[in-house]
């Protein structure tokens, strides 16, 4: 049994936990230490959270398994004012994989997206993220490619991947 709630911590600790323990095992192979650790400062630091959270309105959640918080996602409604809310990020602990975790919190912005009124989800991950199945399994599909220059030299490679709610 899982419980999805709404962050409030604005040092955003258990998200920053689990994003660094997450992201050497997701990323490791597929990208470049400088790249990863350039990635990890740019979107996990306190300030780019807090900025996230406020200033781009996405909304943070965290999913518990046993008091424990095991993963987490964002996401923002109504992107660019086209009726779609987009999931930024979702991870959940290694040892959490395989378990419904990820699932659930899919199942909770889905809910959120049409109780806001939004007709569909959609998503960046990248190419050789092995998350894709993931998303394909609960009925996501592949809708373009799209190569996103994030500074510093670096490029995120990603497919964009959506869902009719």
């Amino acid at each position: 049994m899982f419980t999805i709630v709404p962050n409030t911590d604005n040092q955003f600790t258990a998200v920053r936990a689990i994003a660094f323990e997450v992201w050497p095992k997701t990323y490791g192979a597929i990208l470049t230490e400088a790249q990863l650790a350039y990635m990890l400062e740019m979107m996990y630091s306190v300030a780019a959270l807090q900025e996230q959270s406020t200033l781009k309105q996405h909304h943070f959640v965290l999913i518990y398994s046993n008091d424990e918080a095991v993963g987490f996602a964002s996401y923002e409604h109504n992107v660019n004012n086209s009726g779609k809310t987009k999931i930024h990020k979702i991870y959940i602990l290694s040892s959490q994989q395989g378990k419904g975790t990820g699932k659930a919190l899919v199942d909770y912005i889905e809910q959120q997206a049409l109780a806001f009124g939004d007709e569909a989800l959609f998503l960046n991950v990248n190419k050789y993220n092995s998350a894709i199945q993931f998303y394909q399994k609960t009925g996501f599909e592949i809708v373009k490619e799209e190569v996103i220059d994030i500074g510093n030299g670096f490029v995120m490679d990603d497919y964009v991947m959506g869902k009719q709610l």
